[in-house]
């Protein structure tokens, strides 16, 4: 009888450990996806921003300082490492909204339909990084929980799963609105 109950609990750790070990598999492939997804939409405004600009030094010709920082920033956001990507894609947003704030000294530009219709994707494409942003924190949120939860964090600390880092903004000054315009 006190062999089927030790080879009960055994079986009942053992199974737990199992569940608890693909429950931090599923998450850390879902927080993987998260910023997959992130990515795919980053990818997107990159592409984007070489036809608003043109757009814009057709219309904008001596606003030279603001198109230089859009390109610098967008550079430096290609170029970041996962763990400054959020630093320079907040940069990389702050410049985007000064150069759109000049169509309100560029009424032609205002009024063009091919920029209209790059606002209008830009536009589309932030809102993706949003809600990719805010499902990804989602994601990593969970995953925090269970890495730092007792008892899952005995299998997690065996298993070498860490908690992630969220996607956040770390300066201040981009946590205040950007005037933009459409």
């Amino acid at each position: 009888m006190v062999t089927i109950g030790v080879i009960a609990v055994i079986a009942i750790i053992v199974i737990w450990f199992i569940v608890t070990y693909n429950n931090f598999v599923a998450l850390r492939n879902k927080v993987r996806e998260g910023y997959s997804t992130i990515d795919v939409f980053l990818k997107k405004r990159y592409d984007l921003i070489p036809n608003i600009i043109e757009t814009v030094k057709g219309y904008a010709k001596h606003e030279k300082e603001t198109l230089n920082e859009v390109i610098r920033a967008r550079g430096n956001a290609l170029e970041s490492s996962e763990e400054n990507r959020a630093e320079k894609e907040g940069e990389l947003t702050r410049a985007l909204g000064k150069l759109l704030m000049l169509t309100e000294n560029y009424p032609d530009l205002k009024a063009d339909r091919q920029f209209l219709n790059l606002q209008e994707q830009l536009k589309t494409i932030e809102s993706e990084i949003e809600r990719s942003r805010r499902y990804y924190n989602g994601v990593v949120k969970e995953m925090n929980v269970a890495v730092e939860r007792i008892p899952s964090c005995l299998v997690a600390s065996l298993c070498n799963f860490k908690t992630e880092k969220y996607f956040e903004i770390t300066n201040s000054e981009e946590r205040n609105n950007v005037r933009v315009q459409f």
